[in-house]
């Protein structure tokens, strides 16, 4: 079997692609549902304009956020996430997009519900200490995040995409 783990590079378009498809509009869905009250963007557009002016305490008022409405998001893109993973077998939009998939790493099997809460969980992990959980990647030769480590999976290129490498 000739596996062709997926890189750096293209795991982040991939990861840039679910961020723009599924998580903006999710993220957009439950703004509205919230009726505004998720995130203050007059803060955020205030903070904005104090900035680019230069003046240096811009950033001394955070905008008002609602932890009820960010928990609803963040569970929201785990469980879209999940279906994505169940649906198309380890994929999510972007990844189907640029023909990778998310798989266990040992049998190379579709992984299972507890990987993936695990890997979804796993990327709070992985962004702490200025996101070296993500960067090893491209230092790794299974090319394996530490959310992957977590989870026991790999990312791979899709089966008949196995012979071509795009990091």
């Amino acid at each position: 079997m000739n596996i062709k783990y997926a890189g750096f590079w293209i795991r982040f378009m991939a990861s840039l692609a679910d961020t723009i498809f599924l998580a903006l509009p999710l993220g957009i869905v439950i703004y509205f549902l919230s009726d505004g009250t998720w995130f203050d963007f007059s803060q955020y557009q205030q903070n904005m304009q104090m900035a680019m002016s230069g003046n240096t305490h811009a950033l001394d008022k955070q905008p008002n956020t609602s932890l009820k409405w960010e928990l609803l998001f963040e569970v929201s893109v785990l469980i879209t996430t999940m279906l994505f993973w169940r649906r198309w077998r380890g994929a999510t939009p972007g990844k189907k997009f640029v023909h990778i998939k998310v798989v266990d790493a040992l049998t190379f099997e579709d992984i299972d519900n507890k990987q993936a809460i695990t890997r979804s969980l796993g990327y709070i992990v992985s962004t702490f200490v200025f996101l070296l959980g993500f960067i090893m990647v491209a230092f790794r030769k299974d090319k394996r995040s530490l959310h992957d480590l977590l989870a026991g999976t790999s990312v791979i290129y899709e089966g008949e995409n196995e012979d071509e490498n795009i990091d």
